[in-house]
């Protein structure tokens, strides 16, 4: 009796500092590459250590859980997909190895809510999701996960099961017929559902981040016909409607450029986005977002 009480105390012990030291680890030197942390001011996310000659970082940012693994893509242009490569860092306990190249031809990773699948969407095959599984020693060959008869762009889930998208649904045809919308947790039920006004307006609605527990959405908004834009945000409501989107203010929306890929740190505390005027300036910005959030949270919804 002694005896099991004592080894669960001491299991239980093993959890607790487990918990301790990932905390920890989002505020050690360490995290996010090592690279010195920013204020309100967005800044280029790691300069000079995500790229290869010619490459440009963008698309989302994805990272792990426990903060130890950072997922993103490169390319060598906008026309094509031909040098389009998922890559990722990972700290193996003393230090980051990479950038390793995970997938090629793919983009958009998004991690499952128990971080065990990424998901990747295509452009060239754009009613197809693909996923990896981990293994013990990584993650699995890539394979297809779902297939549509409609687009599903920037594929996201969410912690109740939501998998939420950007598409041409049911409703229309050609990339101004694409809204923000939302499939059921089921992957039998190929139902989707437009997410409607204020969320989506005339023409594009493309690029997104839902929060895990789907309070909030950050999306690209006032896309331009050569898809310029800017970062709005909405919240959910009580009764599941979604305010009027905000802009994230004149720091991130800092004049005409095209805004995607955007990405909340799972601390919470920092957004990434790709930004950029043409392919020659791309590049991945982060800011603090805890405290901007906060301050244009709705103080009820």
């Amino acid at each position: 009796m002694h005896k099991t009480f004592f080894l669960s105390l001491i299991a239980l012990l093993g959890f607790s500092q487990s918990l301790i030291a990932q905390t920890n680890f989002w505020n050690s030197r360490k995290a996010y590459l090592g690279q010195t942390l920013p204020g309100d001011t967005p800044k280029i996310f790691a300069p000079g250590l995500l790229t290869g000659k010619g490459e440009f970082s963008a698309n989302r940012t994805a990272i792990s859980a426990d903060g130890k693994e950072i997922y993103y893509c490169t390319n060598t242009t906008w026309a094509n997909d031909q040098d389009l490569k998922v890559k990722y860092f990972k700290y193996d306990g003393k230090k980051w190895i990479g950038p390793i190249i995970l997938n090629k031809y793919l983009e958009a990773a998004a991690f499952s809510p128990d971080n065990k699948t990424l998901y990747f969407t295509s452009d060239d095959t754009a009613n197809v999701v693909f996923r990896s599984t981990r293994t013990k020693t990584g993650w699995s060959p890539t394979t297809r996960y779902l297939e549509r008869n409609y687009v599903m762009y920037d594929f996201m889930p969410a912690k109740s099961g939501n998998k939420y998208v950007a598409s041409n649904g049911t409703w229309g045809r050609g990339i101004n017929a694409w809204r923000f919308s939302v499939m059921p947790p089921s992957d039998a039920d190929t139902s989707i559902k437009n997410m409607g006004t204020p969320l989506n307006s005339p023409g594009f609605n493309g690029d997104f981040f839902i929060a895990p527990d789907e309070s909030y959405m950050i999306i690209s908004a006032k896309e331009t016909k050569h898809f310029e834009c800017e970062l709005y945000i909405s919240f959910r409501k009580k009764d599941k409607t979604w305010t009027t989107p905000e802009s994230l203010g004149p720091l991130i929306n800092d004049g005409t450029a095209h805004r995607y890929g955007q990405y909340v740190s799972p601390d919470g505390k920092y957004l990434f986005y790709t930004r950029g005027e043409s392919p020659k300036d791309c590049a991945i910005y982060w800011v603090r977002f805890d405290r901007l959030l906060k301050k244009l949270k709705p103080i009820s919804s």
